[in-house]
């Protein structure tokens, strides 16, 4: 069982093999536990960009160079067992000490956007905290996923000589997911999918850590600095052909630096659209009859999509905006496509309203661009994210700028916000006795 590289063809063989695992690995200090994170770093940093272009031809998503970025941001700035707090409260009769101890085996559901980084991103998070972690990929990322297990398995294997710490069932359906889930064995669900994903792992009446739907909205108001609001915007919605959770998706600006605005946003490469025609044309291909999400555009290039929507440039571009109304399908639902919308507002009081509404109360991100601080404030107040950017790209809020610490796993269903491994503990609250006090 130990030579398999991680991978199963059974529940019951990845959920004992898993169970195994955790019985020795819960023997090594956080000394050598640190030391396994740090080689699981250092083999993994050649393999970045084959990674990368795995995920690309797999899932037929994305841009290979893109993901690269992610994966080693994944690597190399997800904390480590560093991160685990620990506490102490001292008093004239004794001291009381919490201390951080894993859940054992833990369910990781992935998405098919960000395969890679998250599936490395939960690994060194779980690991860190002494779990170990069965991970079930999306479908249409269930090579690539097995080949990092793989290589990972055997990164740990020639330094430790345990193995199974990481494991991935050779086939991840449904009903798969399901038995996992619902296995007496697994401590701990680990959900990075989208609403399905969280509805079924809820209802498995266990602890679960779940990241769930979202719309990211950004504010630019008239005291922005326009053409930094639109390289930021730029930047972030264009990064992997905007498969991100956390990348712009909706803009919502004072309708007197619209014109700005778009000549800011044209000079950094974007296709711009403000005809009833064209905004026609592209949601034919982008919306389906029911005027639902058509999900075959899902992580496509601009190019392409403009081509197909029989749009005809005469260059290549990397985003697309488009200027329409806020009850459009594009600004209520994401798109997950290098577009991005643009909605006029008369004030920064409209603009906002629009915005929260667009947000949808999923509490996943939202930003907004201006230099008038106490709208930084009310906006941050008013949209109750997870992850709020002020002046800045939504890259930022997972951990590109290089402050904070990066998570690929946004818990806005759950609440725990931004997971890395501190949040993957139990909590142990251990008194010791000094003095004995009269309990009467």
């Amino acid at each position: 069982m130990g030579t398999q590289g991680g991978i199963f063809s059974s529940v019951t063989q990845v959920v004992h093999a898993s169970k195994q695992a955790f019985h020795i690995y819960q023997k090594l200090s956080l000394r050598e536990r640190k030391q396994l994170i740090q080689a699981i770093r250092e083999g993994l940093r050649s393999y970045c960009l084959e990674f990368a272009a795995l995920a690309c031809e797999e899932t037929g998503m994305g841009k290979a160079e893109d993901k690269a970025i992610k994966i080693k941001l994944a690597l190399e700035e997800t904390p480590g067992p560093e991160d685990l707090i620990t506490g102490t409260t001292q008093g004239e009769n004794g001291i009381v000490l919490t201390e951080p101890f894993p859940y054992g085996v833990v369910c990781a559901i992935h998405p098919s956007t960000n395969p890679c980084e998250t599936l490395i991103n939960n690994t060194i998070s779980l690991l860190s905290a002494g779990n170990v972690v069965i991970h079930c990929p999306h479908p249409r990322a269930m090579e690539v996923s097995k080949y990092i297990t793989k290589v990972m398995n055997k990164i740990i294997l020639d330094k430790f000589g345990i193995c199974n710490l990481i494991t991935t069932p050779d086939t991840c359906s449904l009903t798969y997911l399901n038995e996992i889930m619902n296995h007496p064995d697994v401590e701990l669900i680990l959900s990075t999918g989208g609403s399905d994903a969280a509805r079924s792992a809820l209802a498995c009446g266990k602890k679960v850590i779940s990241a769930g739907p979202a719309n990211p909205t950004f504010v630019v108001d008239e005291t922005a600095d326009i053409d930094r609001a639109a390289y930021c915007i730029h930047k972030g919605a264009s990064f992997d052909h905007n498969i991100t959770c956390t990348s712009e998706k909706n803009v919502i600006i004072v309708e007197s630096v619209v014109p700005a605005f778009r000549s800011a946003l044209e000079r950094l490469n974007v296709y711009y659209v403000d005809s009833v025609g064209e905004m026609l044309q592209l949601s034919k291909i982008l919306l389906t009859e029911d005027m639902e999400v058509n999900r075959q555009y899902g992580g496509k290039s601009a190019d392409e999509i403009l081509k197909d929507a029989g749009i005809h440039t005469n260059r290549s571009y990397d985003l697309i905006a488009v200027e329409t109304v806020k009850i459009h399908p594009f600004v209520t639902q994401e798109i997950l496509a290098p577009l991005i919308t643009v909605v006029k507002a008369s004030n920064f009081e409209s603009a906002l309203q629009i915005a929260v509404d667009a947000e949808q109360g999923y509490h996943h991100t939202a930003g907004i661009h201006s230099r008038d601080t106490e709208r930084l404030r009310q906006a941050a107040k008013a949209f109750r994210t997870t992850i709020f950017v002020k002046n800045g790209c939504s890259l930022d809020g997972i951990g590109i700028c290089g402050v904070g610490a990066t998570s690929f796993t946004i818990a806005n269903v759950t609440g725990e916000g931004a997971i890395t491994a501190k949040d993957l503990v139990r909590r142990r609250r251990c008194v010791y006795v000094e003095t004995l006090c009269s309990y009467t």
